[in-house]
């Protein structure tokens, strides 16, 4: 019996090759760069101001 070779598309296929070594390096410095720039943009994002919501006096006691 000779042995079949398994099927390389799909998801699995994508997977095992990129765990393959050369492909690795570069899967991991795609994920770490798109993990950065996404990080800098969470953080340049100003929050929404909501209506309604005013800061305390000054001179209001503190708990």
């Amino acid at each position: 019996m000779e042995k079949q070779p398994e099927p390389t598309d799909g998801f699995k296929g994508l997977v095992r090759w990129a765990t393959t070594p050369p492909q690795s390096v570069a899967v991991y410095f795609v994920i770490l760069v798109l993990v950065l720039g996404m990080s800098f943009y969470a953080g340049t994002l100003s929050p929404k101001k909501q209506a309604g919501t005013a800061l305390p006096p000054a001179t209001a006691p503190r708990n």
